[in-house]
């Protein structure tokens, strides 16, 4: 699902209007050196947070709108949707995880902390234990339920290379809601509701994004989509299929195989030179062959751990996939005999196995055994080229059970690539990338099972409360907003959540009465309509207030000056435009309120 940015209303919750003169207007002509990305850079420019610390910002006042802007509109929609808010503290007592058995799982990522009395505490960074366990305590009957908690609070991840500034800092904002349900249908229900809300919630913001199906990583759960803001800087991968409704995560997105068929063998295996070459793409030019005819090796392994903690057992596991395509790790994960964890192979475990150093592996020759996993479309082909476990040698005209058995699995291993045929059916998969700034899940009962989260049902019995949650990173959004919108002057804010809709800029405020009297009025009619603007009232020279408005990205600026006011007319400029028009000086509110959507 992808949705166009269009003129929006702004949330009803409405700020107090201001003059420059009383604000905090404080950009920068330069980004500081270590500000890599976009939203880093132009953030810092237009004075919308000041850097603490590693991963650690202040908000200015200027940064601080657009939150609490972007606060409103999720607090409005989580409310339409029956979400009921709360507020769940930062930190929280290591009990709770050590119950669910996060306390450890969770990684270093986990801030833990001790109190004067040496009791073990985290800095949340997300609350499924503490709302589990407000669940436990209060809804105690099957007509309580269903309950939907939601809070807007800090959270704290201790990233190990904070970076990009707010996009991966280690203290945020984030939304988080939880659901509580009686049974599946009826908790698959409130995921559907919760989307349907993340979808109102996007579309206000004037965002382009899509949702697509994710993984459900390590929060757990069976049902998943993120909500990505589509931008070419993003760190993900989407896939969607143009002619239809299909879109996913490249890490969960189905790949399937390029080949209908396994072909009949036409050719006779033998064993061929390929001195120095030890990558496909080498390979395949050495040969004069299509890069699709080669096979790449993975070696991964697995260790059977005993009560001790000693390796009780290791399995080595070849993974082959065709030679331009790339593993898929996560969808390795879930192939069975691999669920519980991998690692990839050491050297020694590889010669040991292959008898050959990395570079010219292949399933052909094995000193020891290893089981093999083939991706789909490896498993269909024939007269492919693979490693012969021999430095500078490869075997061509390689064919399944002819030259080497069946593989012992054949599965979903790969990424899929532009020009795949999509899943549905309804055409082929485009690729685009996008920044990941909310989840839903449906968690089913991982959380409720471990912490003994239990209702009576219309019986009497015990039954476990099913649960789905969903996160909106608040700080994020901001700078997921400005990597997608932004240009050569600064930031192009979506409306909605513009730190002011309208900036009037008085050329002469403070020497030409006309001009000063007509700005006032112009200020105080938005004012008394309750649009958001601000009133430039500083007396800066035109350029430089000019530059600053543009870099601070406001939708819309009013542009006064005595020439202007001689002729009736006032200018109207879009950040997006290219230019200013005139526009008669009555008719600039109307005008503004049609831009604004209001």
């Amino acid at each position: 699902m992808l949705v166009g940015a269009m003129p929006l209303a702004a949330p009803r919750t409405r700020l107090r209007l201001m003059k420059a003169s009383q604000f905090l207007v404080s950009t920068l002509k330069e980004a500081p050196a270590d500000a890599e990305v976009a939203s880093h850079k132009l953030m810092m420019r237009a004075g919308m947070i000041k850097r603490l610390g590693a991963g650690i910002y202040n908000y200015m006042p200027m940064g601080l709108r657009v939150i609490r802007k972007v606060e409103a509109i999720i607090r409005e929609e989580m409310v339409r949707a029956g979400a009921i808010e709360l507020l769940m503290p930062v930190v929280q007592p290591a009990e709770l995880w050590q119950e669910s058995g996060r306390f450890q799982a969770y990684g270093p990522e986990l801030l833990r902390v001790k109190d004067r009395h040496d009791r073990d505490f985290i800095i949340q960074p997300t609350s499924e234990e503490v709302v589990t366990d407000i669940a436990r305590q209060e809804l105690r009957s099957y007509k309580q339920l269903p309950k939907n908690f939601f809070h807007i609070q800090t959270k704290f991840r201790d990233e190990r290379r904070p970076r990009f500034g707010i996009m991966r800092g280690r203290e945020f904002t984030m939304k988080d809601a939880y659901s509580f349900d009686r049974d599946k249908a009826a908790a698959l229900k409130s995921y559907d509701t919760m989307y349907a809300a993340y979808c109102r919630i996007f579309d206000r913001f004037g965002l382009q994004y899509r949702a697509v199906a994710a993984d459900t990583g390590a929060i757990g759960g069976d049902a998943s989509h993120e909500f990505q803001v589509i931008a070419d800087t993003g760190e993900d991968a989407l896939v969607y299929c143009p002619s239809s409704d299909y879109a996913a995560n490249i890490e969960l997105a189905e790949a399937l195989p390029l080949i209908a068929r396994r072909g009949a063998p036409a050719q006779a295996m033998a064993k061929t030179p390929t001195p120095g070459k030890s990558t496909c793409a080498d390979v395949a030019t050495l040969l004069g062959l299509p890069l699709a005819r080669t096979v790449k090796s993975l070696v991964l392994a697995t260790d059977e751990i005993g009560e001790s903690g000693d390796v009780l057992k290791t399995t080595v596991w070849l993974l082959l996939v065709r030679g331009d395509h790339d593993l898929n790790e996560i969808k390795a994960g879930k192939v069975e005999g691999l669920k519980s964890g991998f690692r990839f192979a050491t050297g020694a475990e590889i010669e040991s196995h292959f008898g050959c150093k990395p570079g010219y592996l292949g399933p052909i020759g094995l000193k020891l055994p290893v089981k093999i996993v083939a991706d789909r479309t490896v498993a269909n082909m024939s007269d492919f080229v693979c490693g012969a476990n021999e430095i500078d040698f490869h075997f061509t005209g390689v064919n399944w059970g002819r030259d080497l058995p069946e593989p012992d699995l054949i599965e979903d291993i790969r990424n899929v690539v532009e020009g795949d045929p999509s899943p549905d059916g309804k055409g082929v998969l485009a690729i685009q990338r996008g920044i990941e700034v909310g989840h839903v899940f449906y968690l089913g009962t991982k959380y409720s099972e471990a912490m003994n989260a239990n209702y009576l049902d219309e019986t009497g019995k015990p039954r476990l409360m099913e649960m789905g949650c969903y996160g909106i990173g608040v700080t994020r959004i901001l700078g997921a907003a400005i990597e997608q919108n932004n240009d050569a002057r600064g930031i192009i804010w979506p409306a909605a959540i513009a730190p002011f809709a309208v900036v009037i800029c008085p050329i002469g405020y403070d020497r030409s009465a006309e001009v000063k009297a007509s700005a006032d009025a112009l200020y105080a009619e938005l004012q008394s309509l309750g649009i958001d603007a601000l009133l430039d009232d500083r007396g800066e020279r035109p350029g430089a207030m000019f530059a600053d408005w543009e870099l601070i990205g406001v939708p819309q600026r009013v542009v006064i000056s005595d020439r202007g006011l001689k002729e009736g007319q006032v200018e109207l400029q879009g950040r997006r435009e290219a230019e200013a028009a005139s526009v008669a000086r009555a008719d600039v509110v109307a005008r503004l309120r049609d831009r604004l959507g209001l």
